[in-house]
């Protein structure tokens, strides 16, 4: 199954549009998401890893929370299954790759943030970025959740 919600549109100014003309939300994603993996797993009649489904919804959130806090919104994302994964795109307007930060500031003192890309590295089986021609970047993660 898989779910094209929108494509990277440049036409989307304040973030990409799903069904319905409704602007894109990081639970739309994750809806996407639950929805072709019990859509698999209703057409294969086996069981899904619920820990599995619940990294690709963990991975759904920060590809989309990134993409509109650090990459000018939300512009497209695909949701399709990959064999015994789910793959996730997401694709934002910043040409700017994903950047791990430290922990700790110049002082020692713990920051905020700057823990979501090392969780969807960490999560996925394989994690792709690819600037797109129009601007901006797509990144692609594929989950195991079968």
């Amino acid at each position: 199954m898989r779910t094209n919600d929108s494509t990277d549109r440049e036409d989307a100014q304040d973030g990409a549009f799903g069904r319905g003309g409704h602007e894109c939300r990081p639970a739309d994603v994750r809806s996407a998401v639950r929805q072709a993996v019990t859509g698999r797993c209703g057409t294969l009649g086996c069981p899904y890893d619920e820990d599995g489904l619940s990294d690709a919804l963990l991975v759904a959130s920060e590809l989309t929370s990134n993409a509109i806090l650090h990459g000018g919104g939300i512009t497209g994302f695909d949701v399709d299954m990959d064999g015994p994964a789910v793959r996730v795109s997401v694709s934002d307007r910043s040409d700017l790759l994903p950047v791990t930060t430290d922990p700790l500031d110049e002082q020692g003192r713990q920051r905020t943030g700057g823990r979501g890309w090392p969780i969807v590295c960490r999560l996925a089986g394989n994690v792709r970025v690819a600037c797109l021609p129009s601007g901006g970047k797509r990144i692609t993660a594929v989950v195991p959740v079968f």
